[in-house]
């Protein structure tokens, strides 16, 4: 190797493939570790599934219900849910919590269609559920694919009906329409954006009326719906009001390449995040500072509500850890806050060969070269961005490179191109040292997302070490 041939290995930030330097064993267990994420992703489509399906995990591995325990110890495992659709849990280190958290927080929402309050009715002798669609979303990505229906019926005596149809090979499926060619000239003349307008997400569910030609009843397919539903469910159509139901791609998580070294599912923005945070906690054991883990909600649509990170439900999961390990006191919460450390879990962007004009290459994220780290986030002049400061991503490539994980930096698309946000700032306000730090994705927030099996593992790797220090 020549003189200049050194100087450019010692200096230059060489990006490189991960899969060209990993071993033999690390490949098998990417691969192992990748089959357990497709079987997570396959059982759970919605949040409240991810948080159910969490649970269990835990409960496994050692966790109880925080609200079962009276007093905490060091290496203690809890758990809390809030209100079926996020959980924190948390193990009890070895220094006391007002010395700070390592927290990694994750969402488990995605986008998708809702249904709207009032959603059945009928038009020409074909049924339909009228749709309200949650986050972003390209409208046209959702016509003509197999669709499932996934949720909840809560009628006013508070018995709770589950609802999951698509998913078993057995159970029929559902689609929303598009025009055929021949008759969309006006159609493709419109903007892509334009091309499905919102409220023509409609998603058909039956064709066949109530009784026959002799019955004299009106909307005899939409009859016919809600007694097969009445029937099945015990639901009638007043009971929609108070209902959560989503619909979602009915697609299964598989491996994807010839060589087997991607997955594709729906979902996976941020569900991906969720699975290598919460099975990172489950293989710990004593750590130093209390280890936490976050799975929220409401991520998509801006962290709103009661369980999305902008409530106080998380500040009082961690005001019970004091409680419970009687170190409570005035300002102790912010206290605790001030002097944690977090990794927002999210993904970013994978960098698209096919679309590469609205990238900046060296500051892409690359399927396959590991974890990827977001400094900021925001739009346009950062806007709205939380911007890690340089001593906190000093520290973190510390953890990344001591443990020979590979990791990348980048920033989501061009200047004035791209933009984004995560739950990141909402921590930081709280005092907290914050980094987005996630797996790129391609395709997000489309019915069929595509990561690398590396970059999963890599997350899985990056976020124990980080529960550790």
């Amino acid at each position: 190797m020549s003189e200049a041939e050194e100087l450019k290995k010692r200096l230059f930030n060489e990006k490189k493939n991960g899969w060209e330097i990993a071993s033999e064993e690390e490949k098998n267990n990417i691969f192992e570790y990748a089959n357990g994420y497709i079987k997570f992703l396959n059982k759970g489509k919605t949040e409240r599934e991810i948080v159910q399906n969490s649970i269990e995990i835990a409960k496994q591995n050692g966790f109880k219900n925080i609200e079962e325990t009276e007093t905490l110890k060091q290496g203690d495992k809890v758990y809390f849910v809030n209100r079926e659709k996020a959980v924190y849990l948390a193990i009890i280190g070895s220094e006391k919590l007002e010395n700070g958290l390592n927290i990694i927080g994750a969402h488990a929402d995605s986008p998708r269609l809702d249904l709207k309050p009032n959603p059945l009715y009928e038009d020409n002798g074909l049924a339909y559920f009228k749709t309200h669609y949650y986050g972003g979303i390209k409208k046209y990505q959702w016509t003509t694919i197999p669709l499932s229906i996934h949720g909840v019926i809560v009628k006013t005596n508070g018995e709770k009906v589950n609802i999951c149809i698509g998913e078993d090979e057995a159970d029929p499926i559902f689609t929303i329409t598009d025009l055929l060619p021949h008759l969309a000239q006006d159609q493709m003349e419109k903007k892509l954006k334009n091309g499905i307008d919102g409220e023509d997400l409609n998603l058909l569910i039956g064709s066949i009326p109530y009784g026959n030609e002799e019955t004299k009843v009106a909307e005899k397919v939409k009859l016919n719906i809600l007694n097969l539903l009445n029937m099945k469910y015990g639901i009638t159509e007043v009971d929609f009001l108070s209902s959560e139901i989503e619909i979602v791609p009915a697609f299964k998580a598989r491996t994807m390449g010839l060589d087997q070294s991607m997955i594709a599912a729906y979902g996976q923005d941020d569900k991906i995040c969720c699975y290598a945070s919460l099975t990172a906690l489950m293989n710990i054991q004593n750590p130093t500072r209390t280890a936490v883990c976050m799975i929220v909600d409401k991520e998509e649509i801006g962290s709103m509500g009661n369980t999305g990170m902008e409530s106080h439900m998380f500040d009082t999961f961690i005001s019970e850890l004091l409680n419970k390990t009687n170190e409570n006191k005035p300002n102790m919460l912010d206290k605790v806050f001030t002097k944690s450390k977090m990794l927002s879990a999210d993904v970013d962007a994978g960098f698209d060969p096919i679309y590469a004009n609205v990238s900046e290459k060296n500051n892409a994220s690359y399927l396959g070269n590991g974890i990827c780290m977001n400094k900021y986030t925001g739009a346009r002049g950062k806007s709205g961005a939380s911007d890690a400061n340089a001593e906190f991503v000093a520290e973190i490539r510390k953890i990344l490179e001591n443990n020979n994980i590979r990791y990348q930096i980048s920033e989501l698309g061009k200047v004035d191109v791209g933009g984004g946000g995560t739950i990141a700032y909402i921590l930081a306000d709280k005092g907290m040292d914050v980094i987005d730090c996630g797996v790129p994705v391609l395709s997000m927030h489309a019915p069929y997302e595509v990561t690398s099996k590396l970059d999963l593992y890599s997350a899985f790797k990056t976020y124990k070490a980080f529960y550790q220090i």
